[in-house]
């Protein structure tokens, strides 16, 4: 399974290249360090979706001693490491380029790309090759765009909500949020593992 990991970033080695300049690029514009964050976790793991579905590289996967949930694991698992890449080379950047940022700036970019990859991940198996990657990525950029206004729309419409969670303490909040982004992420590998297990190649 290790080798599934390596292998992704093998395959992304010219890629790569574009990744630092990109992250310099959020920290010039001074955006908010967690959408920094977000942006840097997502970058390795949808570029390999994208790059599977333009080469038909489970074909491939299929062929080779690996068993599908082994393949589903590397995918899953990989998100986790290559989020704790990014977040080491975003908060190297961005203490070079000496930009303050906090760990629940972290904490928040983390969770949301967790989100993110759970809601996400089982759509390139669902849906046929062809557009779903450049969906995502276009839903994502009016996301990050578009969000911020959503939530502050409801956050003075929807009182009752808005009141219950500053009621609670910052440690209950955090390990709220901490629990349901676990579970939505565990619910979507065994979603996606049951999808990819029926499919045929």
């Amino acid at each position: 399974m290790f080798n599934l990991i390596k292998r992704d970033l093998i395959l992304q080695k010219r890629q790569l290249l574009i990744y630092i300049p990109c992250i310099l690029f959020f920290i010039i514009m001074d955006k908010n360090p967690a959408l920094t964050f977000l942006f840097a976790s997502i970058i390795i793991p949808f570029n390999t979706y994208y790059y599977d579905e333009k080469a038909e590289t489970n074909i491939l996967l299929n062929s080779l001693p690996y068993t599908r949930k082994e393949i589903i694991a590397s995918r899953y698992l990989g998100a986790i490491v290559y989020m704790g890449l990014s977040i080491v080379v975003t908060s190297t950047a961005l203490f070079v380029f000496n930009k303050p940022f906090t760990i629940t700036e972290i904490a928040i970019g983390s969770g949301l790309f967790l989100l993110f990859a759970a809601f996400t991940f089982p759509l390139f198996y669902i849906f046929k090759s062809g557009h779903i990657s450049t969906v995502i990525i276009i839903s994502f950029i009016l996301l990050a765009g578009v969000g911020p206004h959503i939530v502050s729309f409801l956050a003075k419409h929807l009182t009752a909500i808005t009141d219950f969670i500053a009621s609670l303490s910052v440690l209950a909040l955090y390990t709220g949020a901490a629990a349901v982004i676990v579970i939505l992420y565990a619910a979507s590998w065994g979603v996606t593992m049951v999808i990819y297990q029926r499919k045929a190649f």
